[in-house]
């Protein structure tokens, strides 16, 4: 990816507690050498901390507080993983509503891990060609989405990948993606 690619663009992280560490901190350090702005956005100000594979890992701060999140500021949305993480995401209305928001607005979106169960609960799977942590294929079905064990699938604008040893490959389609998008593709 050339350096600068991104410049301009605007791409919020959705988290909370318990995202997985490395699919928040990987994919923004990613966005931000292609020349993105990422804010992370969470139900709570201050700080949240991630989880680092089966402990807790650091914490990370904080940029904007999700309701006073507007989703219009952004051009782009990151779904990190993590159990923890996206599952108590989709119990939060503001959560669900600031991420469909990307999707009715045809913005692009990236989810990696347990990330799609928010594009589960926005209603957005239906009709997408999606992958997952294996154990959210049944839900993903359930939603209307074809599944599969695939390392990272486009489909439209929404971007997903299995697991962190995909952050490579997840972080190049996304950055990709957002691309495409900036260039009204």
């Amino acid at each position: 990816m050339a350096q600068g690619e991104l410049a301009g663009m605007k791409v919020a992280i959705l988290a909370t507690d318990g995202f997985e560490q490395s699919e928040l901190l990987e994919p923004r350090k990613a966005l931000q050498a292609a020349g993105a702005t990422t804010t992370v956005v969470a139900p709570k100000s201050g700080k949240i901390r991630g989880w680092n594979h089966t402990e807790w890992g650091q914490e990370v701060a904080v940029d904007q507080e999700l309701q006073h999140a507007d989703p219009q500021e952004y051009d782009a949305l990151v779904l990190p993983g993590g159990v923890m993480n996206p599952d108590k995401l989709r119990t939060i209305p503001a959560a669900i509503s600031f991420a469909k928001s990307f999707f009715q607005s045809d913005k692009p979106v990236a989810a990696i891990c347990h990330g799609p169960w928010t594009v589960i609960e926005s209603g957005a799977a239906s009709g997408h060609r999606m992958t997952s942590w294996p154990s959210l294929q049944t839900d993903l079905r359930n939603a209307g989405a074809e599944w599969v064990d695939e390392e990272v699938v486009v489909d439209g604008k929404l971007v997903t990948s299995r697991k962190p040893d995909d952050l490579p490959a997840f972080n190049r389609a996304t950055i990709e993606l957002f691309a495409r998008n900036r260039a009204g593709n």
